[in-house]
């Protein structure tokens, strides 16, 4: 393990002038922090007196919303610190944005603040940390995102195909065979995963894959108006979305169309957001247990603490059954029962 000589050694300053630096001394210059704290990271300096002081781990947040209890992050913290807390540990959570991460390296702002680990939700694949990730030497989970290759780093996640599947065989059940999905591009890891596995349900049913059935677009209510009458144009009867947001804008979508859910056309939702149970219909959807997934994030930190590397964790998912699927149009469904 790196020491302070080994960083004064590299920089060519003395020890004292690197001990004021990561220990946020004052009569240090900025940038000279900032090269010893970047330097400590490269070589994988632990500083074990901040980490001493107390137990600390975070959460950083990006492109999620936790704060009050009908939003979906906000089940994920909690389970987390449901876990962590009772063991000792304080638990900060802090939102992130693109413009910081390009400011500040992840190793800098952990030890900076003395965090032993993090809970990651909510970045994409272009994120600048993505990168850094790949090489780093703090545990860190990421939710919905994945790295290979570094034993410092897990995964946590809902099984995105063992949902796919449910899916689409309760859809072919009530006779549905022209099966679309709607999704944001796939500029993330679970997008990507949430597309490939439709593709794989499909094949698996031996359902016809099309890629007219597909829509990707970024912004939700301009992606649902413009693929709705596009698929349903192409005969298809059912679509499944990669989150409940925009099952939820279709349904909005329909109704200003005139299109009756479920009696011309089925929809299934992936998240299971508290607002599912009161759309119009009510929405079926792959539900993801969030209480679980945050309790799954301080199991797998725990394990990357103790030097346990381990790589995913994925929940099962499951289908809840509500009012926004049916029969198909020609009434054809068979309507037997899910096993």
């Amino acid at each position: 393990m790196a020491t302070i000589n080994d960083i004064a050694a590299k920089l060519g300053i003395s020890k004292s002038t690197v001990s004021k630096g990561l220990n946020n001394a004052t009569d240090i210059s900025e940038e000279m922090r900032k090269k010893i704290l970047e330097t400590a990271v490269e070589l994988g300096y632990v500083n074990k007196r901040l980490q001493k002081k107390e137990k600390k781990l975070c959460i950083l947040v990006e492109n999620m919303e936790y704060s009050t209890p009908n939003q979906f992050g906000h089940d994920i913290v909690l389970g987390f610190k449901q876990m962590a807390e009772p063991d000792g540990w304080t638990v900060d959570i802090i939102p992130i944005t693109i413009n910081f991460q390009k400011l500040t390296p992840y190793g800098v702002f952990m030890m900076q603040n003395g965090y032993q680990a993090s809970y990651i939700l909510g970045l994409s694949l272009l994120d600048p940390w993505m990168q850094e990730f790949r090489i780093t030497k703090i545990p860190t989970v990421l939710y919905d995102n994945y790295i290979k290759e570094n034993p410092y780093i897990a995964s946590v996640g809902c099984d995105s195909q063992e949902g796919f599947e449910l899916a689409v065989r309760h859809l072919m059940n009530l006779g549905h065979k022209k099966i679309g999905l709607i999704s944001g591009p796939l500029d993330s890891y679970i997008l990507k995963a949430r597309y490939n596995a439709y593709i794989n349900a499909l094949y698996k049913y031996g359902l016809e894959v099309n890629e007219n059935y597909i829509g990707l677009g970024y912004y939700i209510s301009e992606s649902t108006r413009k693929y709705i009458p596009k698929l349903l144009e192409q005969g298809v009867t059912a679509i499944l979305f990669s989150h409940d947001v925009r099952a939820i804008s279709a349904i909005t979508e329909c109704d200003d169309r005139n299109i009756r859910i479920p009696e011309d056309l089925s929809i299934i939702g992936f998240d299971d957001l508290p607002m599912t149970t009161y759309t119009a219909p009510p929405l079926t959807t792959i539900r993801q247990d969030r209480i679980a997934l945050g309790k799954c994030g301080f199991y797998a930190l725990s394990c990357l603490l103790n030097h346990v590397a381990i790589g995913s964790i994925l929940l099962r998912a499951t289908l809840v059954v509500r009012d926004s699927t049916g029969p198909t149009p020609n009434g054809s469904g068979r309507m037997r029962t899910e096993t």
